[in-house]
């Protein structure tokens, strides 16, 4: 029955809220691990998870009505362990906080344990299969002493992972070597017991190929040790180039200072940094670090920021200037009134920052972990068809056996397991170092694409803030006099320009003098007494309301400066016009060279700005950008952006203000100035931790090198796989030269990416 009645619109159900949880998982040893965790637990109502191979952690958002434990039961139910990060400890009865014990780690120590009793073993085992001379009577029984503990402990994590994966209907890396060799063991006992390769005088060669014979008479000790050997090293090079790769995170996290001197009741107390508070004010000496985000209460000093940004020069703090948390104080003592604490600090939230992004997957990953999750399942195929094969064509049973132990050895899809997530980990780790942070493996595909770079101009091309920028002085009118005077009269007033002008005639003038009679006439400028002269600075307006006109030279002065898109301030005293000051906006001094370089990187710089024409061309000119989008109000920097996507043009916007912030997320690609704004940094997917344009630069050209350096690895791992597997099946690779190839791929795909930490 059908009913004509119009549908009634239901209202939207609200989202359920979803948590997020990152695990730490144990037992994985290759792609197809992670990518089985993956495909389980997004199997799970509500779930999302992505698992990270290199990483070994999970990334896992999941609704109301699940608890953690299910998650974690669903990662053992598949095979594999899970742990919740450990909470933080609480303070003990000495007042100090103790962090969690940390988790041994001692799958490096068990692996190179393995690996050299394996190495030690194996080394004569090969020498003798491969050297006619050194075969003596018996020496295969020998062979069997010392190759039987290589298979059987060496290799023991490959079957017991194999087993694991058994057990739960799955078939992964350690399968395809467990098989592998414990076939060629398996094979060899047979022969030495049943057949006549246990007789007193048995010989044989070594051959990078493989040969018809008797197979009665053939041993596959060497392969079966060898390989063991080789895989071992793999990954014992794999887990201590993993633990290279994530060393700028680590050393990232260990920046912060420890404990702090904290003002109580007058007095210092030494207290653990994890015990600061929001509003504690505590001492910075010279030399110490500076414990969290805060705000300079008293004192005046040079700041180190080095370690944070890569900034080699210090920035002189005084009086209500902030700091960040793990700086040094390389000058005099500070009090600084803490304002962020903990997780909140910009350190923490940098370190957070870098560990989401080496989480993270790209688009060219997520291919790759489709193709890992069927790849060992077709190779156990491709091996059972081989050795099908080889049987039917030829009738030799050891050559069959041969050809297939060799492609289930050279199959082992390690390599692509590891070449995202290891370039990501030491991107981003180097990225870190320098002050730039990528949010995630998406954004490096988007800095690829990139044309078009708009620029907001206030404290991204220019400082942001006001400063005087040139003195013009009537015939007879000393330089230093006029900004004497006219500076201790703007010192009074709270007005941007008038703080400019006071600011810079400290730095060039010294000391200013106390006016009296101040008086802030509104929108004209200001006027006083001074060492007993009657001063007006301000509008040209305001001195002709004194009847004192500007003498041609000063005038010309006042509109060239105006024509460049200046503020021109100006100086009379006495009944007599002085002086033209000039103030702008000042262009930051590494401007013009990071344009220099977005054009080299086959980008076209826009200068976006809400200030008039004139100052935006002027600020355009300096710098050398051609397209100037000026007079904008902050709401349309969105459509300002779009209408440039519309254009066929892939947009990066870099800002730092709340203005930006919208923009920033509209672009193809934000950048956001580190010493802006949270809702700007919060918008970004690339935060510059500096507030130095050529730093946006470096950020596109990393991203890209990094993008770069993962789709080499990739082609580099799929290429291998698919070179190397014809060859094993028809025979041209002899098992344990496959296991070389195969522990050699993965170290070739590790070293790759740990190039980028010489990125400059």
């Amino acid at each position: 029955m059908t009913s004509t009645a119009p549908e009634k619109t239901l209202p939207d159900k609200a989202p359920a809220p979803v948590s997020e949880i990152e695990l730490s998982i144990g037992g994985m040893t290759c792609a197809s691990c992670a990518a089985r965790i993956e495909k389980k637990l997004n199997r799970m109502d509500g779930v999302t998870a992505t698992v990270n191979f290199a990483t070994e952690k999970a990334k896992i958002s999941y609704p109301d009505g699940i608890e953690v434990a299910d998650l974690i039961t669903t990662v053992e139910k598949t095979g594999y362990t899970a742990a919740e990060p450990p909470p933080p400890t609480p303070p003990g009865g000495d007042g100090e906080v103790r962090s969690a014990p940390p988790v041994a780690d001692n799958e490096p120590l068990s692996l190179r344990q393995r690996l050299f009793t394996s190495l030690a073993l194996s080394v004569p085992v090969v020498l003798m299969a491969m050297v006619p001379a050194l075969q003596f009577d018996n020496w295969q029984w020998l062979s069997l002493t010392l190759a039987a503990p290589v298979v059987v402990w060496g290799a023991f994590p490959f079957h017991r992972a194999a087993w694991t994966n058994a057990r739960h209907g799955a078939a992964t890396m350690d399968t395809l070597v467990s098989i592998g060799t414990l076939a060629a063991l398996g094979w060899s006992l047979w022969a030495l017991f049943f057949g006549h390769a246990g007789m007193p005088g048995m010989r044989h060669g070594f051959e990078f190929t493989i040969s018809r014979s008797d197979g009665s008479s053939s041993i596959y000790l060497e392969a079966a040790a060898g390989v063991t050997t080789f895989i071992l090293a793999g990954r014992y090079l794999e887990a201590r180039s993993k633990r290279k790769a994530g060393a700028a995170l680590r050393a990232l996290l260990e920046l912060g200072a420890k404990d702090v001197s904290v003002l109580r009741g007058g007095t210092e107390v030494r207290i653990p940094v994890a015990q600061l508070a929001v509003g504690d004010r505590f001492v910075v000496r010279p030399g110490e670090k500076i414990a969290t985000d805060g705000t300079v209460v008293e004192g005046a000093s040079a700041v180190d920021a080095s370690m944070l940004t890569g900034e080699s020069v210090p920035v002189d703090v005084g009086v209500g200037d902030a700091v960040t948390g793990a700086t040094v104080n390389a000058g005099g003592r500070l009090v600084v009134e803490a304002t962020r604490v903990g997780a909140d600090t910009q350190l923490a939230r940098m370190a957070k920052l870098v560990e989401d992004a080496q989480n993270g997957k790209a688009e060219v990953q997520r291919l790759a972990d489709r193709i890992s999750g069927v790849f060992v399942p077709a190779v156990l195929l491709i091996a059972a068809a081989t050795l099908g094969a080889w049987l039917g064509v030829t009738g030799d049973a050891t050559a069959a056996f041969t050809a297939a132990v060799a492609v289930l050895i050279i199959a082992c899809p390690c390599a692509l397991g590891l070449a995202t997530p290891t370039a990501l980990m030491v991107g981003t780790g180097r990225g870190a170092q320098l002050g730039i942070l990528i949010k995630g493996p998406e954004v490096l595909e988007s800095t690829r694409r990139v044309d078009t770079v708009v620029l907001d101009k206030t404290g991204t091309v220019t400082t942001g803030r006001m400063q005087l920028q040139d003195v013009f002085t009537a015939p007879d009118v000393d330089e230093g006099e006029l900004l004497r005077l006219a500076g201790a009269l703007e010192h009074a007033s709270e007005h941007p320009i008038a703080q400019a002008i006071a600011a810079g005639a400290i730095e060039r003038a010294g000391s200013l003098p106390v006016p009296e009679n101040f008086e802030n006439v509104a929108g004209l400028g200001v006027q006083g007494v001074v060492d007993g002269h009657a001063v007006l600075v301000g509008r040209e307006k305001l001195l002709k309301e004194w009847v004192i006109e500007l003498p041609r030279e000063l005038a010309e002065a006042k509109a060239a400066a105006e024509a460049e898109g200046r503020t021109a301030v100006a100086v009379a005293w006495d009944g007599k016009a002085r002086g033209v000051l000039t103030v702008a906006d000042a262009i930051k001094e590494t401007s013009a060279e990071a344009v220099a370089e977005l054009r080299r990187l086959g980008l076209k710089p826009v200068l976006l700005t809400g200030d008039n024409q004139l100052v935006a061309q002027s600020v355009a000119r300096a710098v050398g950008i051609d397209e100037v989008i000026a007079e904008v109000l902050p709401q349309d920097k969105v459509d300002v952006v779009k209408r440039l996507q519309n254009e066929g043009r892939t947009v990066a916007m870099v800002g730092d203000g709340v203005n930006d912030a919208a923009a920033l997320a509209t672009a193809d690609l934000g950048l956001a100035m580190g010493t802006g704004t949270d809702a700007a940094i919060e918008a970004g997917d690339l935060t510059l931790v500096r507030g130095d344009l050529r730093v946006a630069a470096d950020a596109i050209r990393l991203s890209r090198k990094t993008l770069a350096t993962i789709k080499g690895n990739l082609f580099w791992a799929f290429g291998y796989n698919i070179a190397a597997l014809p060859l094993a099946a028809f025979g041209m690779l002899n098992p344990m030269i496959a296991g070389a190839a195969m522990a050699f791929s993965s170290v070739f795909v590790v070293t790759n990416s740990l190039r980028l930490r010489s990125f400059r």
